[in-house]
């Protein structure tokens, strides 16, 4: 960490400390109309004294310093989300309420637990822009905040009633002192500092903390499909990367907490003040896939309101690029050979990760580009070029949104391209990007993770299209071959493989576009076509030479 840094997170603790001390109330939850005490405090609560950590060797590992650069706490400032749910409630127009709710309920969680406590919906927009000078919007704008996940009780914890932000928050005890979970023994005078310092939150040892069942209730969707007049016509498994585990070899190895809140493994102290060096400290980075968002904050972090320093999201979008390219997949040709003007190519895919790749938000994609070469460097064949706007070469998505590239088992042309993505259908069956119109999909053969059986998994988790039928598209991996013609291009052949990957593709970004009168959407595509092709990263790539 550059002394630069260092210097910028110390002001911001001394500001911190002094918001505490003048103004204590600033932080804490909006209180009930019953008059009960507030259930949620805003993070600043907790970074005053959960940052500053180091282990023996000198890493910085600040709780709060790597959360306020995740996506868990710019969940709310997503400018994607925010265009996505303005699009949404401009379709449907009569259920724009209902809309709001469901779609506060993981990205603005703290105001919309607290509008349910009251009986009301969550909202969206009243909170923005989160400049304004409400409490409630402190709220809205600290997204998944601490106060969140360390107060998510067992109850219901892995049942369809905790998914969609079906968490339920525990009680506080007859002195009013509300639990907040950790995973280690409780040194108890530290116990009394924290109950003092916010205001009647105790901390309280459970394990259940680092369960997979407490990130499921976040990470398990299912949207209801709207119809004329808002009805509700339908019901999409929008992202179940849960359930996806669950039917893997993953579920006995390793939880969500696991691969993406790395462990310390050095003997750290989780506290600044009085804190004991504890072993299996978690990082809080919440590395998952979305580099995209990390650097879109950062480049409009004032339009934004970004708390994060620049130097905190450009380590957090570095860190994701290189979690992706070390976690999340390999590629390898593993065969290849020239006869008959024609080369042969058998290339392999593997997932890595837990779940399915690419992961949950249907918006994302991952495909293979190849490129064969001749003894002059000429290039005799692609499939998979990125262009410079986003858009993939041959893909017929993104050419026409009534249409979508099918699985391959073999690519013998260039109009060709091996992608790996989930594409939504309506009622009609035809192909949508509306979220809240879909009801199913024609195509899912997302990359499997190891030990998933595709012959088992239920409708909520299956795969659909041609690669439900492929007998090489498997939880240990895909196999694709590749059939080139090479004309009197001579050798030795160079085949290069590559696995791209975008968060939004070319053709979720653009079905924006026709709503550009709504600000949201318009500020958008504005940003998305600032980040050029930037917008994708190479998970893997290999070589392979033949004569």
């Amino acid at each position: 960490m550059s002394k630069l840094v260092a210097m910028l997170r110390c002001a911001s603790k001394a500001l911190l400390v002094a918001l505490l001390v003048v103004s204590p109330k600033l932080s804490q939850g909006a209180e009930h109309p019953s008059g009960h005490e507030p259930a949620f405090q805003t993070s600043n609560r907790c970074i005053a004294c959960h940052n500053e950590l180091t282990t023996p060797s000198g890493r910085d590992v600040s709780i709060g310093f790597e959360w306020r650069a995740s996506v868990m706490a710019n969940s709310a400032r997503d400018p994607y989300w925010q265009a996505s749910v303005r699009r949404e409630t401009i379709d449907h127009r009569e259920a724009q309420a209902a809309i709001e709710d469901e779609c506060s309920a993981c990205h603005m969680p703290v105001t919309r637990y607290e509008a349910k406590l009251r009986g009301q919906l969550g909202e969206v927009f009243s909170h923005l822009p989160f400049d304004a000078d409400k409490k409630e919007n402190l709220q809205a704008e600290d997204g998944v905040d601490c106060s969140v996940c360390h107060q998510i009780g067992k109850e219901k914890l892995g049942t369809r009633a905790s998914f969609n932000g079906g968490f339920v928050i525990d009680s506080p005890d007859f002195q009013k002192r509300h639990p907040e979970y950790g995973p280690f023994k409780i040194v108890q005078g530290n116990q009394h500092i924290m109950q003092t310092s916010t205001g009647g939150f105790r901390p309280t040892d459970d394990l259940h903390i680092r369960d997979a069942k407490l990130c499921a209730t976040c990470h398990t969707l299912y949207t209801e499909a709207r119809g004329p007049g808002g009805k509700v016509i339908g019901e999409l498994p929008e992202q179940v990367p849960y359930r996806e585990w669950l039917h893997s070899d993953y579920r006995d190895k390793k939880s969500c907490q696991e691969c993406h809140m790395p462990e310390v493994t050095e003997p750290t102290p989780i506290a600044k003040v009085l804190g004991v060096p504890r072993e299996g400290l978690h990082q809080h980075v919440f590395v998952g896939a979305n580099f995209l968002l990390l650097r879109m904050l950062n480049r409009y972090r004032d339009d934004l309101s970004v708390k994060a320093l620049p130097q905190e999201l450009t380590a957090a979008a570095d860190g994701t690029v290189v979690f992706l390219q070390s976690k999340s997949a390999r590629i390898v040709v593993e065969r290849v050979a020239a006869n008959s003007g024609r080369l042969q190519a058998d290339i392999f895919v593997q997932n890595l990760g837990g779940h399915k790749l690419p992961t949950a938000y249907p918006s994302r994609r991952a495909w293979i580009h190849v490129t064969v070469r001749d003894r002059n460097h000429r290039t005799v064949f692609e499939s998979g070029a990125l262009n410079a706007d986003g858009s993939i070469q041959g893909n017929d998505n993104d050419s026409d949104p009534a249409r979508f590239e099918p699985h391959y088992d073999e690519v013998d042309s260039r109009d060709q391209v091996e992608i790996y993505e989930s594409i939504m259908k309506d009622p009609a069956g035809h192909v949508t990007t509306g979220l809240l119109s879909a009801i199913g999909y024609v195509k899912d053969n997302r990359l499997l993770p190891r030990g998933f059986d595709k012959r088992t998994a239920d409708e909520d988790i299956a795969v659909y299209g041609k690669a439900a039928d492929d007998p090489d598209f498997t939880g240990d991996g895909d196999h694709v071959q590749y059939s080139v013609p090479l004309g009197d291009a001579k050798g030795p052949f160079q085949v290069a493989a590559e696995l791209w990957y975008q968060p939004i593709g070319y053709r979720w970004a653009n079905n924006l576009k026709p709503y550009k009168r709504a600000f949201e959407p318009r500020r958008f595509n504005g940003y998305y076509d600032s980040m050029e092709s930037g917008a994708a990263v190479i998970l893997a790539q290999t070589l392979a030479v033949t004569k």
